[in-house]
């Protein structure tokens, strides 16, 4: 539902490795999280939420796209 890149974030990629690194230590493999972009579906008019039999994409681009089908926790 939301589409968006590292270049709308309000902070660069770069100062938020350096932010973080002041407080602990980054190893290969670690993922930094950043929140969301606009357009979260609970604030859509219905609200449109993730439901079992939905998939989660996320792309970085140069490297591949990790793909995660949404199961019932139950």
């Amino acid at each position: 539902m939301q589409s968006s890149n590292t270049s709308e974030f309000i902070f660069d990629a770069y100062e938020l490795v350096e932010y973080i690194s002041h407080a602990m230590t980054l190893r290969p493999g670690d993922v930094i999280s950043t929140g969301t972009p606009g357009g979260v579906g609970i604030f859509r008019e219905p609200p449109e939420l993730l439901e079992a039999g939905d998939t989660v994409e996320v792309e970085i681009e140069g490297i591949g796209t990790l793909s995660n089908p949404v199961v019932d926790g139950e």
